[in-house]
């Protein structure tokens, strides 16, 4: 049975060498996997591209401070690389989602000065880019169905002394016959930690079986992974750099896992500092985050970009707030000496051997 044979009712939108965990308390391109049958192979995937970037919000919620440092941070390293920046759209778990908040948030990221160089890309509309890639993991043995409920996977971990929702495979070889819903996991086998060049945090390794496990690619209830759309659509749209919170450090090395399982290159990687409310809590609607409208733009923009670590530049207006940050963000974040690697040095820390999967 092929990925897209799933059953159930199909949606309407169809991490100096450190630990992961280490580099989270402080804090393109690997070598591109030999391509497997049926990869699905993105029209630009060469270390020399030309730059580009990408601000991909969930429209959960409108525009906040935290999402802005984000947007601003990743907009600024296209420019200071003249390159090009795109706005994506999460659009891919609907019950989580506000209504008229993708437009929204687009609306007030123009209002910054924040727009995007090519047409928004949603991803509530790439379903079947989606499916081509799980039945191409399913095809090579990569990817299999997993009958186990959310409560069961967190109910055995601990009972096998694995940290929470680490899943082992219990259904590798097999599932539940009279369940007649399942999601789809993705097989890791790697036999030694991934590493990766964070152009913050510097050098970074992950053990993704011990620490991640066979990770969902698709849900029980028929919704996309956020795993496997980012790393589809980062191919889609041939992204060279993928600037984002540190909150996502730990998601990054499941994804070069999984790009190299699809046989797709990878980006290089720099994760800012998140903005945290009074209690420590990453700034989100769920903790309490003021939406931004954009009618303060060039304070809403200053208090970002000293978040960012930067002095205030004083500007009267956000475009000529931008037109001062980005030969700033230049000096400071392209310079080899500081945070940024150099520009194919990833290509020689990884291997090129395929993720063993059979």
């Amino acid at each position: 049975m092929s990925a897209g044979q799933i059953t159930g009712s199909e949606p309407a939108h169809v991490a100096g060498h450190r630990t992961l965990q280490g580099a989270q308390a402080s804090a393109p391109s690997a070598a591109q996997a030999a391509k497997p049958a049926g990869a699905i192979t993105p029209q630009h995937a060469r270390n020399d591209a030309r730059y580009r970037g990408r601000f991909a919000p969930s429209p959960t919620g409108p525009l906040h401070a935290g999402s802005l440092v984000a947007a601003l941070a990743s907009w600024l390293d296209a420019r200071a690389h003249d390159g090009h920046w795109l706005i994506r759209i999460e659009d891919i778990d609907p019950p989580r989602e506000v209504a008229g908040g993708a437009h929204q948030i687009i609306a007030t990221l123009a209002r910054f000065g924040l727009q995007s160089d090519a047409p928004v890309l949603w991803q509530s509309e790439r379903g079947e880019h989606y499916v081509a890639a799980l039945d191409s993991l399913v095809t090579q043995g990569l990817a299999y169905r997993c009958t186990c409920s959310r409560r069961e996977v967190d109910e055995a971990a601990p009972a096998n002394g694995l940290p929470d929702r680490i899943y082992r495979g219990r259904c590798r070889n097999g599932c539940d016959p009279a369940r007649t819903t399942w999601s789809w996991r993705l097989r890791v086998d790697a036999t030694a930690p991934l590493a990766f060049i964070d152009r913050a945090a510097g050098e970074i390794e992950q053990d993704v079986v011990r620490d991640v496990g066979d990770f969902v690619l698709r849900r029980s209830d028929s919704l996309w992974a956020y795993q496997l759309a980012v790393v589809v659509d980062d191919a889609a749209q041939a992204i060279t750099d993928v600037v984002r919170g540190a909150d996502l450090l730990d998601n990054t090395a499941r994804q070069i896992y999984l790009q190299r399982s699809l046989g797709l290159a990878t980006p290089r990687y720099l994760h800012v500092p998140v903005v945290r409310n009074a209690s420590g809590e990453k700034l989100s609607k769920q903790t309490g985050a003021q939406p931004l409208r954009g009618d303060d733009a060039v304070a809403e923009l200053e208090q970002a970009w000293q978040h960012l670590g930067f002095a205030p530049l004083g500007a009267d207006a956000p475009a000529a707030f931008l037109r001062h940050a980005v030969p700033l963000w230049q000096e400071r974040c392209l310079r080899a000496d500081t945070i940024a690697a150099a520009r194919h040095r990833a290509a020689t820390d990884f291997s090129s051997a395929r993720p063993h999967g059979r």
